[in-house]
């Protein structure tokens, strides 16, 4: 139906212009229109993650990041963009115009990306929306990609022989249902557009790929506008303030009344908080702590060795002080969410060396904006022998750190963060240990060696994912374990809680609402017990989602619908903090 059938009657002109010889402007490609509108200047860009800014100068530089599956599998690219920078809504045709410097020249491919809708993150796995992405590659080849939000890889994929090199210019205009691409005034072909920009939003992204030089210094952006043409209407629209309106019918403000400190929270991410107003506005009003959902884990800002990008991590923390949130931070050392890197070395010496370079280098940026940290994510088995004959029960398989230093990697792992944030709270964070069992067992054994050891630890996560009904646990039970830590001297949270419920499950949803209520109760009962959060909060962006399918069919799991809708899970836990 091309792009929104009669509803909006979008001819979109897309011109993307990049000059092949020096003084070359890239004006004249579009139809005629309006004024241009400068996207550099007097726009923000300093959070474009894998961007330095420098007189109205973008250098892009490879991060290389990816998203490889629980099992360390795989690695789909997972390229940045500027969500706290401008974008683009439009009505109609329009032209945008860039000038890149420093492509070509087997130095690595260079891309600019247009996103009709922004990619979501569920969990660790990135969902592919509608997009354009065009550049100049390491041979000095024009190609344009599109995505239609149907799979993981392009819909369509051209490659034109352009032998573009230094400072290029490219055009690539969409009329109707086709992309036609120019470089230098010369037509080079066509390429199918899906509906890219049917919704009338444009975002904006800038890649770099370190080709078989990992020291390239990547490209740069010298020049981004944006122009209406044929009369249409388009404006440039700034990010939005991070600073939300505060509710007084909301769980930060029922948790503000408990009669000692308590935070109730969620695990937000970066992509829906800036370009969904009404999860943005439900994230700032009704909780008073956020976890990372997935901005703190090495293959995000850690993807390269020695190559550290913050952009979207300092986002979420920037989102938290305006709003009074506090942060806690998930996560420091995990065997899952590594980038690849990290696993190469043999040297048990130079693992040891990269676990505490990561502490000291993240827990350090960090240092006094973060109020606790998940230091150790995950350390318990999953093989049952693991727990049998004489085993400690602790993960050695795909655990880089275990394998190379044993049980000592979670001591050396807790000082360094002390050592790097010392007022912050260190937790160490498990799943499956909220029910009776060699699991709860072997965990508790750890907290006490642990302490006995001198190790800085200050609490435990229990996680709380009840993914199937034979993981639901009596909150007495949970109970027995808040209350067992704290003869140790630990403090205890709720931190990853989700209850998704089938729909053949008779009263579902009163299950939900029973489950999180169950456990907030204990929480707010149970003196050492600091807190609780759920993974997400509303199945929108679930990680729970189906994700094998295009488009992820969401699950029924968090307090508020995919409609963004509160359900009885969410009343249920406004009802408990009214009994306190």
């Amino acid at each position: 139906m091309g792009r929104g059938g009669g509803t909006w009657r979008r001819l979109a002109a897309v011109v993307l212009v990049m000059a092949v010889a020096a003084g070359c402007t890239g004006q004249g490609e579009g139809a005629g229109g309006g004024n241009d509108e400068d996207l550099l200047r007097n726009h923000d860009w300093t959070q474009m993650p894998g961007t330095t800014e420098r007189n109205d100068i973008l250098r892009v530089s490879a991060l290389d990041r990816r998203i490889v599956e629980q099992d360390s599998s795989g690695g789909r690219p997972n390229p940045p963009l500027n969500l706290a920078g401008p974008h683009l809504r439009s009505d109609g045709d329009f032209t945008v115009t860039a000038r890149m410097s420093g492509v070509g020249d087997d130095d690595g491919d260079s891309w600019l990306r247009l996103y009709g809708r922004v990619p979501v993150i569920y969990d660790e796995w990135r969902q592919e929306r509608p997009s354009l992405r065009v550049g100049v590659t390491a041979e000095g080849h024009v190609k344009a990609e599109v995505w239609d939000g149907e799979g993981d890889e392009p819909a369509t994929t051209k490659d034109f022989d352009c032998g573009c090199s230094g400072t290029v210019t490219l055009a690539v205009s969409s009329i109707g249902d086709t992309f036609r691409v120019k470089a230098d005034g010369r037509r080079l072909g066509t390429v199918r557009d899906p509906g890219v920009f049917a919704e009338g939003t444009v975002w904006f992204g800038l890649e770099a790929d370190a080709g078989e030089d990992e020291r390239r210094e990547g490209w740069r952006l010298t020049r981004l506008t944006a122009r209406a043409e044929s009369g249409d209407s388009l404006r440039v629209v700034k990010a939005p303030q991070l600073r939300q309106e505060r509710s007084d019918d909301s769980l930060r403000a029922r948790a503000a009344h408990v009669r000692r400190p308590f935070d109730v929270g969620a695990a937000l991410a970066e992509n829906p908080l800036l370009t969904d107003s009404r999860y943005r506005a439900l994230a700032g009003s009704q909780f008073s702590m956020l976890t990372p959902e997935n901005a703190f884990k090495p293959q995000f800002l850690h993807p390269r060795r020695g190559v550290y990008d913050f952009h979207d991590a300092d986002l979420l923390v920037r989102f938290a002080r305006a709003n009074d949130m506090k942060v806690h931070a998930h996560t420091l050392v995990w065997h899952e969410a590594l980038p690849v890197w990290m696993r190469e070395d043999d040297d048990p010496e130079e693992v040891r060396r990269t676990m505490l370079r990561h502490i000291a280098t993240v827990a350090g940026h960090f240092k006094g904006r973060v109020a606790e940290w998940d230091v150790v994510n995950e350390p318990m088995s999953d093989d049952e022998d693991s727990y049998t004959n004489g085993d400690l029960g602790l993960r050695s398989e795909q655990s880089p750190w275990f394998e190379a230093m044993g049980e000592e990697y979670i001591d050396e792992a807790f000082r360094a963060a002390h050592r790097a944030d010392p007022k912050a709270r260190l937790f160490l964070n498990e799943y499956g240990v909220e029910e009776e069992g060699e699991r709860w067992d072997a965990l508790y054994a750890l907290v006490e060696r642990l302490k006995e050891r001198g190790v800085p630890i200050d609490g435990v996560g229990f996680q709380n994912h009840e993914y199937a009904p034979g993981d639901r646990t009596d909150p007495e039970t949970f109970r027995g374990h808040v209350r067992d830590l704290a003869e140790l001297g630990i403090q205890a949270r709720v931190s990853e809680m989700d209850v998704p419920i089938g729909e053949d499950e008779e009263d579902g949803r009163q299950t939900q609402a029973d489950e999180m209520a169950g456990k907030l109760r204990v929480c707010l009962e149970e003196p050492n017990c600091t807190s609780f959060s759920t993974w997400g909060f509303t199945d929108r962006y679930g990680s729970t989602a189906d994700t094998k399918i295009y488009p992820p069919r969401t699950a029924d799991s968090l307090p508020w619908d995919a409609a963004l809708r509160p359900k009885p899970a969410y009343e249920r836990m406004l009802d408990v903090f009214d009994e306190e």
